[in-house]
C-alpha cells in the first residue's frame, strides 16, 4: 500500500506541475515500422507483482450498503459481496457490422473502444469488462486480441477472453500478469459465416442444430488453472467515485460524441431522459436483443488521446500505454466535459485519470463506462458538441 501511494503521489506531483500546460501528444508521432518490432524490448516484459504499486486500502465503510452487498469498483453500483473479491473478465468483441447485433453487451460494466488495426478504415474492436461473469448467457461474438488489449486487461487484473491474434501477442501471454482464454467457446447456428458464430457463455452449452458440446467460462477458468480472485498482480481500484451523490460538470457542452472512427462511425449522443449517454455505430443504436432491445448506455465517457507504433504493412499496431508522462483527454457526464490527463506507468498497473485544470484524482459518476483510445493523429478530427 505504501508503493502505491507514492506512486500515486509521484504522478499527482508531476500532473499538478502540468496543469494548465499541454501535455503530451500535441504532434501525431505515429510509428510506420515494416519490419518486425521486438516487442518484449520495447515494453519491458511486463512488470511482476513485486515492482508492482501494492493494492490499495477497502473502501471507507458506506452506511447506505445494505449488508451482503458492496460497491463495485468498477461501477460504484451497490451489488451482491459475494463477487467481491472476483476478477473480472475481458471479452474481445468483434465490431464489424456483421457481428451485428451484439449479444450480451448490456451486462458490460466497462466498455473499451480502440482502433483495431490501421486497415481497413482504421476499424475498431470492443474490450467488454464483466464482474459478474458468472451469469452470462451469451456475449459476443468473439474475435481475437492485440498487445494493447492484454494492457488494458492489465489494468483490472481481468482474464482476457479472444480467439487467437497475430503472432505479436505472443510476447504478452508469456507475461506473468497475464490469464487469458482463446478460442474454443461455444459455436451458435446463427445463419452467418463461421468467424461471427462464437460466443462466450457462463455455463457449458450444446448447440442444438449440431449436438456438439462446449465449456462455459466457468469450466475454462477452471481447467485453465486460473484463480477466480484477485490475485498478487491486482493493484486495487482504478476507478475514483464521487461519494454521496451524482456529479455535474462546470464544463462545455457534452451531447453529441462523434468519434474519428471512419469504418463505424461511433458516436455517443446523451439521452436526457435516462441521464446516460447512447452508444451508436454504423448510423444506428446500438442494441442488446438479450435485454429487450435496450440501448447500450454509459454514464461516464473518458477520451484518451494516445500515440501508436505500426507493426507492419498488414495493419497490426500497438498503442504506446505506458507513458513517463501524462497525455491529455476528455471526460464527459451528463452532457458536459472537462479536460482531463491521464498515465498508466506498467503493463499491469491501472490507468490513473485526473482533472487538468486542478491536477486532482478524477472523480466519476456511478455507473458504466465507455474508455476509448483515439489515435493522436486523428484527435483533430474528434467533434463533442
Amino acid at each position: 500500500m505504501k508503493k502505491r501511494a507514492k506512486l500515486i503521489f509521484a504522478i499527482l506531483a508531476t500532473t499538478t506541475v502540468m496543469a494548465g500546460c499541454t501535455p503530451k501528444g500535441g504532434d501525431a508521432s505515429v510509428s510506420d515500422n515494416n519490419g518486425i518490432v521486438d516487442l518484449s524490448k520495447s515494453f519491458g516484459g511486463g512488470n511482476p507483482a513485486t515492482d508492482a504499486p501494492a493494492a490499495t486500502d477497502a473502501p471507507e465503510e458506506d452506511d447506505s450498503v445494505p449488508e451482503g452487498m458492496y460497491r463495485s469498483e468498477l461501477t460504484n453500483e451497490i451489488i451482491s459481496k459475494d463477487i467481491e473479491n472476483q476478477r473480472p473478465v475481458a471479452v474481445m468483441v468483434d465490431n464489424e457490422t456483421y457481428a451485428y447485433p451484439h449479444m450480451g453487451l448490456n451486462q458490460a460494466d466497462i466498455v473499451y473502444e480502440i482502433m483495431n488495426s490501421t486497415a481497413n478504415g482504421r476499424i475498431t474492436r470492443l474490450m467488454v469488462l464483466v464482474k459478474d461473469w458468472k451469469n452470462i448467457e451469451q456475449l459476443g461474438s468473439i474475435r481475437s486480441a492485440r498487445p494493447t488489449n492484454f494492457m488494458l486487461a492489465g489494468d483490472w487484473n481481468a482474464i482476457l477472453v479472444h480467439d487467437g491474434g497475430p503472432f505479436y501477442i505472443n510476447d504478452f501471454i508469456a507475461r506473468k500478469y497475464t490469464n487469458n482464454l482463446s478460442g474454443g467457446f461455444a459455436r451458435f447456428s446463427n445463419g452467418k459465416a463461421t468467424e461471427f458464430t462464437e460466443y462466450l457463455t457462463s455455463e457449458n452449452y450444446t448447440n442444438p442444430s449440431t449436438g456438439k458440446s462446449y465449456d462455459g467460462l466457468i469450466s475454462r477458468v477452471e481447467k485453465g488453472g486460473y484463480s477466480e480472485e484477485y490475485n498478487d498482480y491486482y493493484n486495487g481500484r482504478e476507478f475514483t467515485f464521487v461519494k454521496g451523490g451524482n456529479r455535474d460538470l462546470d464544463g462545455d457542452s457534452a451531447t453529441d460524441i462523434k468519434l474519428p472512427f471512419q469504418h463505424t462511425s461511433s458516436e455517443l449522443k446523451y439521452n436526457e431522459e435516462t441521464g446516460t449517454y447512447d452508444y451508436y455505430t454504423y448510423g444506428d443504436a446500438h442494441i442488446d436483443p438479450l435485454d429487450d432491445n435496450k440501448v447500450l448506455s454509459f454514464e461516464n465517457v473518458i477520451i484518451e488521446k494516445a500515440d501508436f507504433t505500426k507493426l507492419d504493412d498488414n495493419g497490426y499496431l500497438i498503442y504506446n500505454v505506458l507513458q513517463p508522462d501524462p497525455w491529455e483527454g476528455y471526460y464527459c457526464t451528463n452532457g458536459k466535459m472537462i479536460e482531463i490527463t491521464w498515465q498508466k506507468m506498467g503493463e499491469d498497473s491501472p490507468t490513473y485519470y485526473f482533472e487538468k485544470e486542478s491536477g486532482m484524482p478524477l472523480e466519476l459518476n456511478t455507473g458504466k463506462t465507455y474508455i476509448t483510445l483515439v489515435p493522436d493523429d486523428q484527435w483533430k478530427d474528434l467533434k463533442i458538441d
